[in-house]
């Protein structure tokens, strides 16, 4: 019996392979791995240039824009704070540069007790990282004495700042020190460089339960130019992830001419995944966590898995039930989705699935790649010509049929336990 062309899915397949099929994957591919997008890295021209393909492809599929806003892009902007200087008490005792970390997007930066910042304490035998990351995600203003048994680790939370931020008017303050201060004064300067950046978003509104959403997403950006290997300078990432951007691209359209999803479909190409996942957290921020029945992140599905062609594999499987319900929906197809295999990865918690699921929210990443034996991964090698097109269009193809029933409403996967999460 062929895949997707039983009695129960034949009209469903007639329709999709209409929009979803092998020759039109290739003509998006070849657009956005094509060299003279020069490897999609961020803060370029390139990525720009991508992002305005992707914007052409939503407006002809007919998706609305976010929140009425007059463009598909959702823009943002990113700071790189350069350390200049930093000085200040505890207590009335100078306070050692060493032993302060201030994250923080104003290049004159003071405060002090009475400024009005939550005060807290990672306390010893706490998981220091973990326990700052969140912190930092916060969105708050914060000053949080770190015990000194973690000496040896503190410069380490400059990490935060390192890779770039959002642009944001809070900030947050790390002392190492043996108690919490009764008084305080913290001044720091930094060079400020912003940076913009902006996700490519479409909706498709649902009927009955507008206020409900299920996304699909992958990452348009990519890491530009390399060393050159026999001539070649230009990391195409055909597969990572202009793959996914196609899968997403496909999606739009197919449930466009489908028009029957009672919740509303966000379509989202996201920026910046290969320097911290800064699209993807920027856009979660931008929705209530538990008005969003499911995430579909889409990353590397243009080669076969290793259980051949008409599989793929779902991370944090075991974290939802959503896995099930996607089988379900694919009985008879001949199509499997599997456990990601290469839970040692931790594959779950690397891609833009990731910021939702800390949320609650069941986001999952489907993918086909052999995360143990990639040989074209972020290498010149990642091309349009190695990637099987034909599959990829399946693979796209049982997305859709998969998300049947979440996108109509009748099914909703459970919320991944957050106290479960490492």
């Amino acid at each position: 019996m062929g895949l997707l062309m039983t009695t129960t899915s034949f009209l469903f397949a007639q329709k999709a392979d209409d929009v979803i099929n092998a020759k039109e994957a290739e003509r998006i591919e070849k657009v956005l791995a094509a060299d003279d997008m020069h490897g999609r890295k961020v803060f370029t021209a390139d990525v720009d240039k991508a992002a305005d393909f992707i914007t052409t492809e939503f407006k002809k599929a007919g998706l609305q824009t976010w929140d009425g806003s007059n463009s598909y892009l959702q823009s943002f902007v990113m700071v790189r704070p350069k350390f200049l200087s930093v000085s200040g008490s505890l207590d009335g005792k100078p306070l050692d540069q060493k032993n302060v970390v201030v994250i923080t997007s104003q290049p004159e930066f003071k405060m002090d007790q009475n400024s009005g910042y939550e005060k807290t304490t990672i306390k010893a035998g706490d998981n220091l990282f973990m326990e700052a990351y969140g912190y930092f995600q916060s969105g708050k203003n914060y000053f949080i004495t770190v015990d000194t048994s973690f000496a040896k680790n503190f410069a380490r939370l400059a990490q935060f700042k390192s890779g770039g931020m959002f642009k944001t008017d809070k900030s947050v303050v790390f002392v190492l020190a043996d108690k919490e201060p009764a008084t305080f004064t913290v001044e720091a300067k930094h060079q400020i460089t912003e940076q913009k950046l902006a996700n490519v978003v479409g909706i498709l509104p649902g009927k009955s339960r507008k206020d409900e959403y299920v996304i699909f997403s992958g990452h348009y950006d990519h890491i530009g130019i390399g060393q050159a290997v026999n001539g070649d300078s230009i990391n195409n990432g055909a597969n990572d992830d202009a793959s996914g951007t196609t899968a997403v691209i496909l999606l739009a359209k197919y449930f466009k001419v489908l028009h029957n999803n009672e919740r509303t479909l966000v379509f989202a190409a996201f920026t910046a995944e290969e320097v911290g996942g800064f699209g993807s957290q920027f856009f979660s921020k931008q929705f209530d966590a538990a008005k969003v029945a499911a995430m579909f992140n889409i990353e590397m599905i243009g080669t076969d898995s290793k259980w051949g062609n008409n599989s793929a594999y779902i991370t944090g499987y075991e974290k939802t039930d959503m896995g099930k319900i996607l089988q379900k929906n694919l009985e008879g197809t001949g199509f499997t989705f599997y456990p990601d295999p290469y839970t040692q990865q931790n594959l779950f918690y690397r891609s833009d699935n990731a910021t939702l699921a800390r949320l609650g929210v069941p986001a999952h990443t489907i993918s086909t790649s052999k995360m143990d034996d990639e040989p074209n991964y972020h290498k010149v090698s990642d091309q349009v010509e190695t990637l099987d097109m034909a599959n990829m269009a399946m693979i796209i193809k049982s997305i859709a049929l998969s998300a049947k029933s979440i996108i109509a409403g009748t099914d909703s996967p459970s919320r991944v336990n957050v106290n479960d999460l490492k």
